[in-house]
């Protein structure tokens, strides 16, 4: 579907950025925000909330029945602020990317390693981060065209893997999502082994302010963990 078409749909003219600049901003922050919620205007709080806190990369996953219908929703509010980035998580198939990037997604992240989305994303000029849990994974995503790659899960694989992949592949830029932890000592770890940016949901996120719609209170939770990351890098 064009450009001219995705616009249309969302009904709103879109700022659009490549991967380069995808992969910038996250490496600026340090944090890349990971969240799903079934409610649209509880996810839109969500976010909104993160960017006033200094975020401008935001993952939506793709789990529930309306995760489309929601996803719309987000799509129309970032296209509102020109420096914030949407993307979409957990995409199996490139009929699913394709679906989200029509809607207003600049970014496909998957569980694990899918050539047919590699071949599709790179045919269209769009950053896709697979999940990979081995160095061959790792080799093989990079052969594929891979700009980041996520290590999933990153609580089963640890520091200790990310700093063994950039041990023989120096040039991968790495993202650890599941389990990263925000303290300082689990940073540190990650950072410490090279990782670029760090994917973050559940750790991030607190279900009690949520359900309570304690939403100005989650950003500024969200604000001392971007704080914190930036303490932990200035000391490397």
């Amino acid at each position: 579907m064009s450009l001219f078409k995705q616009i249309y749909i969302i009904g709103l003219i879109m700022e659009t950025f490549t991967p380069t600049e995808i992969i910038a901003k996250m490496e600026i922050t340090g944090l890349v925000p990971v969240f799903n919620h079934s409610d649209a205007e509880t996810a839109a709080e969500v976010m909104i909330n993160s960017y006033d806190a200094g975020v401008r990369v935001f993952e939506f996953t793709n789990r529930g029945d309306n995760a489309i219908q929601v996803f719309e929703h987000l799509a129309r509010i970032a296209a509102g602020k020109e420096d914030l980035i949407l993307g979409i998580g957990t995409i199996w198939t490139p009929e699913q990317a394709d679906q989200y990037l029509d809607i207003g997604a600049q970014f496909i992240v998957s569980p694990g390693l899918i050539p047919e989305i590699a071949h599709r994303m790179n045919k269209r000029g769009i950053l896709w981060v697979p999940g990979c849990g081995t160095i061959t994974e790792v080799n093989t995503a990079i052969n594929l065209g891979a700009w980041l790659v996520k290590i999933f899960p990153g609580n089963v694989l640890g520091p200790a893997f990310a700093g063994a992949v950039k041990s023989v592949l120096p040039e991968v830029k790495l993202m650890p999502t599941g389990g990263v932890k925000p303290t300082a000592e689990n940073l540190s770890d990650w950072f410490s082994a090279g990782v670029s940016c760090v994917g973050m949901g559940s750790q991030l996120f607190s279900r009690k302010l949520i359900e309570k719609g304690k939403f100005a209170q989650i950003q500024e939770e969200v604000a001392d963990v971007l704080s914190l990351l930036r303490s932990v890098r200035d000391k490397m």
